[in-house]
């Protein structure tokens, strides 16, 4: 990561430790990406309403009745996004049928350039287990507040942009509720010991 997205982290950091200090409601995440990758957690998520990427509703009811999976990212993404879909097919293919009761979801933070019919081309083309969720921008929006998540539109040289965001996967248990953090790049056995410990819980 660059430079500055790692002092966007070190603000967003500070935010946070102010808001829990203030006793502020709500479970917060916190990667400080400048140093040693601490993490501060409290409360995620919260109501949204979204289409998948066959055009159908989801909210937040959906994430509840088995574990999932959670990520944003877009399809324009250089390196994060597919990787972590590679990682996850890994993980998966690990797991064997034990891992056939996760869901996993892969929340566009480009809605402009990702709608659905987009979006499916793109999780389709990489696997058979993700679902995207696109839908409107301020829609997108709130879904990325309520679960704390970062993201910003760069400008690149040529006129188009691309898009800073976070890299986490949050998991979810049967009752939609943060339980656990994958971080991009985290070793196969540990992610597979996290998600054995998600399906068994």
């Amino acid at each position: 990561m660059t430079t500055r997205f790692s002092k966007v982290w070190l603000i967003w950091g500070g935010a946070i430790l102010l808001a829990l200090g203030a006793g502020l409601g709500g479970r917060l995440v916190w990667e400080d990406r400048s140093g040693n990758g601490a993490l501060i957690a409290a409360d995620l998520g919260g109501p949204f309403s979204l289409v998948t990427h066959t055009g159908a509703p989801i909210t937040e009811a959906d994430l509840k009745g088995s574990p999932s999976a959670l990520f944003f990212g877009f399809t324009h993404c250089p390196e994060i996004c597919p990787t972590t879909i590679f990682d996850i097919n890994a993980w998966l293919e690990e797991l064997g049928p034990a891992g056939d009761d996760l869901k996993v979801y892969f929340v566009t933070i480009d809605p402009e350039r990702d709608p659905p019919e987009v979006l499916g081309e793109y999780v389709t083309a990489q696997s058979d287990r993700v679902t995207g969720i696109s839908g409107p921008p301020d829609a997108v929006r709130a879904m990325a507040d309520v679960w704390r998540v970062y993201y910003k539109a760069v400008p690149l040289d040529d006129g188009d942009y691309t898009m800073d965001h976070t890299s986490l996967i949050y998991l979810l248990n049967d009752d939609g509720q943060y339980a656990e953090l994958i971080r991009y790049g985290e070793a196969q056995d540990s992610a597979v010991a996290k998600l054995r410990a998600l399906l068994n819980s």
